[in-house]
């Protein structure tokens, strides 16, 4: 069975149709994600079969029946969808970790009921992101910058929804065929500035926004993103290893009996 997972970006995406804000609702998402990796399946009327062949998780599935926007979910079901991502790793024991104590005084509680605000979900999943490069308390410090007080968003500098998009897109752009194609005697310097210029086109977008603030969201932007390419490249070299090491003993030569 294919496994049905979601970049960062189009993550991002179901989380504003989710919320609200998205013209689109969240069945939709799900469809255009699914369809734009088998645009051969679908040209040669093979859809169907190619979608049966899908494994869609529970927590897809109850998205798709979701009518009203802005709902809550329960840890089991925001570890579900995180685990959705690709290259993540979500753990229930984890995220309860995360929410009673690592990271508590930015997520807040339950906001929903005994459930989680879309934009808590966004929280733990730039947590998850940033957890890469940093600890529990840069964190902590680089949230309180963003997020004031968990139970009010109107004094946030900007909504975690949106900085997850903001990101999310410019990761998504970072792996695109312009930048990953640069010719560089230093590759990791032209990615940084590549980051910075689209960063800083990025936040001055929030004029009413002072300098300062302008100046933070743009550095959370540079910090998150170069965070999930560092997620990246930790994981495929982790990928590498594994491989090495289960085909050496396919390679070994056994023992001649004595």
């Amino acid at each position: 069975m294919e496994t049905f997972h979601l970049t960062r970006n189009e993550m991002s995406m179901l989380l504003l149709s989710l919320k609200g804000w998205s013209e689109k609702k969240p069945l939709t998402i799900l469809q255009e994600v699914w369809a734009k990796s088998h645009q051969k399946d679908i040209e040669s009327g093979q859809s169907v079969t190619a979608f049966i062949t899908t494994a869609l998780a529970p927590i897809f599935e109850k998205i798709i029946k979701i009518e009203e926007p802005d709902l809550g979910f329960s840890l089991n079901e925001i570890v579900a969808l995180g685990n959705q991502i690709e290259n993540t790793n979500f753990s229930i024991t984890a995220m309860q970790n995360w929410v009673k104590r690592d990271i508590k005084e930015m997520v807040g509680s339950p906001q929903r009921g005994k459930k989680y605000s879309i934009e808590q979900i966004a929280i733990l999943f730039i947590v998850e992101d940033l957890k890469t490069a940093l600890d529990f308390e840069s964190i902590r410090k680089l949230l309180a910058l963003i997020v004031n007080d968990p139970a009010d968003r109107n004094d946030d500098l900007i909504n975690p929804v949106h900085l997850y998009a903001t990101y999310s897109s410019l990761f998504e752009e970072l792996n695109s065929k312009e930048i990953t194609s640069l010719q560089s005697t230093d590759t990791i310097h032209a990615i940084e500035e590549i980051i910075k210029e689209r960063a800083d086109a990025l936040a001055a977008n929030f004029e009413q926004a002072s300098t300062e603030q302008r100046e933070a969201i743009r550095n959370v932007i540079i910090i998150a993103t170069l965070s999930v390419h560092t997620a990246y490249v930790q994981r495929l070299a982790k990928r590498y290893v594994s491989a090495t090491l289960f085909l050496q003993q396919l390679y070994v030569t056994p023992k001649k009996s004595e």
